[in-house]
């Protein structure tokens, strides 16, 4: 009986061919030879790091869309009460 093996899609790879700059070619051969990982590994790695800073970018870009579209048309004045900026000093007790 064959045992089945379920990939997860970050396990699944496909050989691609690319153009990178020299002076990123070769820094990424330091690390790899650092590191002792192959060059496919660090590069594998170094784009994964990429794209999650760019994913987090465009949800950062869009929190702050949302936030400008549910503020928008309040004065100055009402957002600093939004804010928790109190406009009068408070009354004196005596």
């Amino acid at each position: 009986m064959k045992q089945q093996r379920r990939r997860s899609t970050n396990t699944i790879k496909r050989r691609t061919t690319l153009t990178l700059p020299a002076d990123s070619l070769l820094q990424a051969e330091r690390i790899a030879r650092a590191k002792r990982v192959n060059l496919s590994t660090v590069i594998s790695e170094a784009l994964s790091d990429g794209l999650r800073m760019h994913a987090a970018a465009e949800r950062s870009d869009e929190v702050l869309s949302a936030y400008k579209r549910a503020f928008h048309g309040f004065s100055d004045e009402e957002m600093l009460v939004l804010d928790g900026v109190l406009l009068e000093p408070p009354a004196r007790r005596g």
